[in-house]
């Protein structure tokens, strides 16, 4: 793995957000976008999601592939007239629920407004000169429906996009369980590799 619970909570409580610690299934839903590759669009799922919960006095820490940067394909081919939606760091408090992505299959679906920024230039460069808030879609969800995708493309348009398929699986059997006990609302917090760098010194 290439991070760890202590790791990610550090950052995490470093920036000022909640880290959720009430009992079984309270779970942190963490992003980690991949500082090293800066502001250029790699068309590459190489960035992490993780998710942290406990059960009774032990905490599990799971880590997976993902992007929470949109695709080329999306870059060049945006459908909104402000262009292309890429996510603000931050910490977004029952933003999602579980819900169907695009009508078809079980995610966890955007279900209050969050900020993204808007690229337009097609230059293969994420700006991020202006920033929107509201509601646009920007779930969680998997890319290819039965083994795993390379490249990103239309796989994101703003979402956050598992790589593999089981591993996504693996994400909503956890979510399913919190939402039996904590009911259908999850915050979701992205945060960047240098953050944690900076704070596990």
């Amino acid at each position: 793995m290439k991070y760890s619970k202590d790791k990610i909570q550090a950052a995490v409580e470093q920036q000022n957000y909640k880290w959720f610690s009430g009992g079984d299934y309270d779970v942190n839903i963490v992003g980690v976008r991949n500082s090293d590759t800066g502001s250029k669009v790699t068309n590459k799922f190489d960035d992490i999601i993780t998710i942290t919960f406990q059960i009774g006095d032990e905490w599990i820490y799971k880590e997976w592939s993902c992007t929470t940067d949109s695709g080329k394909a999306a870059v060049l081919n945006y459908q909104n007239k402000n262009g292309v939606a890429r996510l603000v760091e931050g910490q977004y408090r029952g933003s999602h629920m579980v819900g169907l992505h695009r009508g078809k299959y079980e995610a966890l679906r955007q279900k209050k407004p969050m900020k993204v920024y808007r690229d337009k230039n097609k230059d293969l460069i994420y700006d991020e000169d202006i920033i929107q808030e509201g509601i646009f879609g920007i779930n969680i969800h998997r890319s290819n429906p039965k083994t795993q995708s390379y490249i990103i493309d239309h796989w994101s348009h703003g979402c956050q996009v598992f790589q593999k398929a089981s591993d996504f699986e693996d994400f909503m059997a956890i979510c399913n369980t919190a939402k039996s006990i904590w009911g259908n609302s999850f915050t979701y917090t992205l945060i960047t590799s240098d953050q944690i760098k900076k704070h596990n010194k």
